[in-house]
């Protein structure tokens, strides 16, 4: 089967966290993608210019380069992206991630073995050192589980993802929802009927862990986090019972004390 990769990149990244990650999925994958689409979102730093110059040479032609001349934000970077995916098969990968070997090839097989849409798996999370893993994020596996799973919580990995391209458009691409654009993407997909799948083991290192923890809290995320519920309830994916849950439980988590907070974050991880 073959298959693009979607990725995008902003003036904030760094040049070797996308050499690490361009190593992960040209170099140490067992399965090659035919072709990676690179969104470059706004004009980007010298030294990430020189990295994918550098790279283009690397992968023979196989890196396609899509400029934006404004900064527009992950989902409509990835929208733009999309269109230029030449494959049904699309894996998403950030650019300061890094893909496991045989990650593509056990995606592959499972859109093989199985009638679905969506494919991704558990993630482990990082600080500064891929070897050193803290925690995992880990999901459930079968379909009727993810549907329960996404009514509380995000029920796929975002960074881990391989998805077929009609069923993202079917359901309208990524849309403006701050800090949720994947997660509610996974919701009209799920209302649209499509299928998901999440392996059971990690596919990705994900570099994020207790600093990422941190973004998320406050006043603000709390209340991005009530419009996304709110849209929830508007569309009837939940009920007004699970929307009092839900915000009942996220707006405590974004405000309370750090301390707490990574506690809870290392009980729903490990």
């Amino acid at each position: 089967m073959e298959f693009s990769i979607l990725m995008s990149i902003y003036h904030k990244e760094k040049a070797d966290y996308l050499d690490k990650a361009m190593v992960s999925i040209w170099y140490e994958q067992s399965v090659k993608p035919n072709e990676i689409i690179l969104v470059e979102d706004g004009k980007l730093t010298e030294e990430l210019y020189q990295s994918i110059e550098k790279w283009k040479k690397k992968c023979e032609g196989k890196l396609k380069i899509i400029s934006l001349e404004k900064n527009l934000g992950l989902g409509d970077a990835l929208n733009i992206g999309l269109e230029h995916c030449s494959y049904e098969m699309v894996a998403r990968m950030d650019t300061d991630d890094i893909s496991l070997f045989e990650r593509f090839e056990k995606q592959l097989n499972i859109f093989k073995q199985r009638d679905i849409d969506i494919c991704s798996g558990w993630v482990g999370e990082f600080e500064k050192n891929e070897n050193e893993i803290i925690s995992y994020r880990k999901l459930p596996q079968l379909h009727s589980q993810i549907l329960t799973f996404a009514k509380l919580r995000n029920p796929i990995n975002h960074p881990a993802v391989m998805y077929r391209k009609s069923a993202v458009q079917k359901a309208g691409g990524y849309q403006k929802m701050m800090w949720f654009e994947d997660y509610y993407l996974w919701v009209r997909m799920l209302k649209n009927g499509a299928k998901f799948y999440n392996i059971q083991e990690p596919l990705v290192n994900m570099r994020a862990g207790y600093g990422q923890l941190q973004r998320r809290r406050g006043i603000k995320y709390a209340f991005s986090e009530y419009s996304f519920q709110k849209k929830l309830l508007k569309i009837k994916f939940i009920n007004f019972g699970e929307f009092l849950r839900n915000i009942l439980i996220r707006f405590i988590s974004r405000i309370m004390p750090s301390h707490l907070l990574k506690k809870i974050y290392q009980k729903l991880r490990n």
